[in-house]
């Protein structure tokens, strides 16, 4: 067959090109190439694509999750991590198995559960009336404003609801056996009386005398440890809003004008507080009904009149408005055009602590109290200067950043030799600083010279060989550094005399450490002879759930010990910390719990349980998925 081939090339080519030729007419040669370029595409599964679109989107919602939890302390580069990114790419792939699982089972939902959890978006239950029923005109405006429709939504859910019964349905079968809660709760819960002795690694420092020739010999078993990082001496520029903020001064004809242009920003309509009892009457209400629901609210009415100070206690007892009846009617401070006319105007109309007559509206018969009244007003311009000018800084600050990037990214390139132009011609400030390839701890994580992608800059050859500038680096929150070397230090490791305190110091703490174990263990193997006391501290209470300040690994050692003879003893290599013996005096184990306490265990415990099940079952869904993952997008905290 190949020789076929190799004998027939002309034929072959022809051949193959009534094959290829009409398939790039049909989809283009850039979509023929689509077809192997997987360069847009993060992973796929079962030949499904995850495109870097999609993995942009989550990894927006997930910051925007973050950002909403954390408030002020929120710092982006906390989470935009590789071990984050990584993550989120599994997710995806996860999300995607367990969404091919749902349809190959041809998992669905009823119209029930999806009209519940359209019903538990809070956006959504915020349309419903008095009446219960959703605004449906106002529903289909709000999914409009997101780009959906109410059959979009709809089959969302639906999907959503369907897809989750994979894993829901293995996590609600998990159990855990009554005995086997109690018998783990009972661990939990048990305590043990221990006494403590430490053998410290400082008190054995004095007989430590290491000899030079063990000096020596540490020195070259343990030479990386004193190796002297490569470091560079730079000198930087930063181009950003405050570097060039100190050029921008506005002046208060700027403020004036910014106020006068912008003085409705600073106007604020007038406000009411009120509290109302509603009662109310559906639409489309017979008029015996309406009848019925006004003699009510006259009644109600008339106890208000009677006993204005009960207004609260009337509207926890009487309001049909579930969203203020229990606050006792209060409806906080609103403005003009927030409720519906009739009720607007009434408010607008009282005084404070005035009772108003009934007022109809759309949902019935509402008996209104203001409580307070915020007049229209609006701030000077003296009470505002201050902000607008910093207001005004920061724009044209902003405005000069976004003029200045590109000239300053020019200069620096173009002018390679030296920060010098650049510093003189953006006013900028050369500042001086020592940095080594991976990021100084002692320095903030935001700040540039932590920036892996500068510090990959700064130690390329084009900068520490040929001693050009870097390029114009962009950092982050619109801030341009470049950087120029002037000293280059590679990696060195002193010499022996250079760093002999140093390396005697670690032998001295090798050597107090060793000792200390060395008598510790001496001492162990006493006690369990006398099993005396002698030296122990103070006996303490400890419980798996209350380790009284000790680590957990000493805790894990000290419910190994076998309780059957007691006292007993155990010795724990602390390894520079020395050592420590631990004495068991007794062990006391709780009573059964009550059932309350026992179911409570029992649903914990088969969280836990099912929480692994979930885990088995989708790595074996994944295990027999076709995955393949093209690349992990970077983020701004990678090298390029």
């Amino acid at each position: 067959m190949l020789d076929f081939i190799r004998n027939h090339k002309r034929l072959m080519q022809v051949f193959l090109a009534l094959f290829i030729v009409p398939g790039l007419g049909l989809v283009g040669i850039q979509g023929f190439r689509g077809f192997f370029d997987n360069s847009g595409n993060v992973a796929s599964v079962n030949g499904h694509k995850i495109t870097l679109q999609e993995f942009d989107g989550a990894q927006r919602q997930q910051l925007d999750r973050m950002r909403q939890m954390l408030g002020a302390s929120y710092d982006p580069k906390m989470f935009d991590t590789p071990a984050m990114r990584t993550s989120l790419v599994d997710s995806l792939i996860q999300q995607r198995i367990t969404n091919d699982e749902t349809q190959r089972e041809n998992l669905t939902a009823s119209d029930g559960s999806v009209q519940r959890a359209l019903l538990a978006i809070p956006a959504i239950a915020q349309l419903r009336g008095p009446d219960g029923q959703i605004d449906t005109d106002a529903y289909v405006k709000l999914l409009a404003s997101q780009g959906m429709t109410p059959d979009q939504l709809d089959a969302r859910i639906r999907f959503e609801i369907a897809n989750s019964q994979v894993t829901d349905s293995i996590q609600k079968s998990a159990f855990t056996p009554s005995a086997l809660a109690s018998h783990l709760t009972a661990l939990s819960e048990q305590t043990r009386q221990v006494q403590g002795l430490a053998f410290h690694p400082i008190s054995y420092q004095q007989k430590a005398q290491p000899t030079d020739d063990q000096l020596k010999q540490y020195y070259e078993a343990h030479k990386a440890d004193f190796q002297i990082p490569e470091s560079t001496q730079i000198e930087y520029l930063v181009l950003n809003g405050d570097a060039l903020a100190a050029s921008v001064q506005p002046t208060d004809a700027d403020a004036k004008k910014y106020y006068d242009d912008n003085v409705a920003h600073y106007k604020t309509d007038e406000q009411v507080r009120a509290s109302h009892i509603l009662i109310t009457v559906a639409k489309g209400a017979s008029d015996a009904d309406r009848a019925k629901a006004k003699a009510k609210a006259e009644a109600v009415l008339a106890q208000v009149r009677a006993h204005p100070d009960q207004f609260a206690e009337l509207a926890k007892q009487d309001s049909q408005d579930p969203g203020s009846a229990d606050k006792g009617g209060d409806l906080g401070w609103f403005g003009r055009g927030q409720m519906v006319k009739p009720f607007e105007d009434a408010a607008f109309s009282q005084k404070p602590n005035q009772i108003s007559d009934l007022v109809q509206s759309d949902f019935g018969y509402h008996i209104i109290k203001v409580t307070d009244t915020k007049p229209a007003q609006t701030k000077s311009f003296d009470e505002v200067k201050a902000g607008i000018l910093t207001t005004l800084k920061a724009q044209q600050a902003a405005t000069l950043y976004s003029g200045n990037a590109e000239p300053f990214t020019n200069t620096v390139y173009e002018q390679a030799a030296s920060l010098k132009p650049a510093a003189d011609k953006f006013h900028l400030q050369i500042k001086t600083a020592t940095v080594s390839r991976t990021p100084n701890p002692a320095l903030a994580p935001t700040d540039p010279l932590n920036n892996p992608k500068l510090l990959a800059a700064i130690f390329a050859d084009d900068s520490i060989v040929k001693k050009h500038n870097t390029q114009a680096i962009d950092v982050g929150d619109n801030t341009l550094v470049s950087a120029h070397v002037t000293q280059y230090s590679p990696a060195s490791t002193p010499s022996f005399d250079k760093v002999k305190s140093e390396v005697h110091d670690k032998v001295v703490a090798e050597q107090s450490a060793a000792l200390a174990k060395q008598d510790g263990a001496a001492k162990l193997a006493d006690f369990e002879k006398s099993k005396s006391a002698d030296g122990f501290g103070t006996a303490v209470n400890v419980s798996r759930n209350d380790a009284q300040g000790l680590t957990p690994s000493v805790i894990a050692t000290i419910f190994k010990i076998d309780p059957a003879k007691l006292p007993a003893y155990v010795g724990i290599d602390l390894g520079k910390d020395g050592y420590s013996i631990y004495r068991l005096n007794s062990v006391t184990t709780p009573p059964t719990p009550d059932a309350q306490r026992l179911a409570a265990a029992q649903q914990q415990l088969s969280q836990m349980v099912g929480q692994a099940d979930v885990q088995a079952y989708t790595a074996a869904l994944r295990a027999r998925s076709d995955v393949k993952i093209y690349k992990v997008p970077s983020g701004s905290d990678d090298q390029e």
